[in-house]
């Protein structure tokens, strides 16, 4: 198991773990669910289990644009961190799944009892950081088909699935491009074997190739997490 597979959770010593689990709840994961608003009070911290997040943000009339993923590798609500009430996104469930669920005032105090908890979660916020900046550099200088590889891949880690249920329309919105660029590179991805996709249900057939496919922000992205959280923590 390479570092940036290991669930967050897992990575805290088992007593500072089993605390703070004492203080959460199991939460269901629905698939399109909105967990937090733009500009409002979080209530709520999770921590994934199974499925995953797109944070997304909207400006002004524009469609909806992804900034962000949160699986099991990390939690929704890092903001509180900070002390910060509001969140800056929108967070969607975009894989079904399960979570922990523990309330924002809980979690700050959770924060202040367990040193590691805080640390960890630290590291995970600057890697956020860090992961976001590139997104955005990724966004304006790579072509639609090396992101749509990386998107893909990174969905894939998170679902801990090869298949996932996806529409083209919903690929274009995260994307932030037209629908036609993604029905033109999923289409590539297709004829030469890397996936399959029929009816809004994709399968990754060939990682390695779809691998070789994505910009090199995805590989990038994974040794921003390795250095900044799971490696340095153990």
């Amino acid at each position: 198991m390479q570092c940036t597979d290991i669930p967050l959770l897992q990575q805290l010593p088992l007593p500072a773990r089993e605390q703070l689990l004492r203080h959460c709840e199991p939460f269901e994961l629905v698939l399109s669910a909105e967990l937090s608003t733009r500009g409002e009070p979080l209530a709520h911290a999770h921590f994934p289990i199974e499925g995953f997040l797109s944070l997304v943000v909207d400006v002004d009339s524009h469609p909806p644009l992804e900034v962000g993923m949160v699986g099991a590798e990390a939690m929704l609500g890092s903001e509180l961190i900070l002390g910060l009430a509001a969140t800056p996104w929108r967070a969607l469930v975009q894989g079904a799944g399960s979570s922990w669920r523990i309330g924002a005032q809980e979690l700050r105090g959770q924060i202040q009892a367990i040193p590691a908890l805080k640390a960890l979660l630290q590291a995970c916020l600057l890697a956020r950081v860090h992961q976001q900046a590139l997104a955005a550099a990724c966004q304006r200088y790579h072509l639609i088909a090396p992101r749509l590889a990386r998107w893909l891949l990174m969905s894939q880690d998170r679902s801990l699935s090869d298949s996932f249920h996806l529409t083209q329309e919903f690929m274009a919105l995260m994307l932030g491009v037209r629908r036609v660029g993604v029905t033109e590179a999923a289409g590539h991805f297709q004829d030469v074997g890397l996936i399959t996709y029929q009816r809004g249900e994709l399968t990754v057939l060939n990682r390695k190739a779809l691998e070789a496919e994505a910009c090199s922000c995805y590989a990038a992205d994974k040794a921003i997490y390795r250095r900044l959280v799971t490696c340095s923590s153990q």
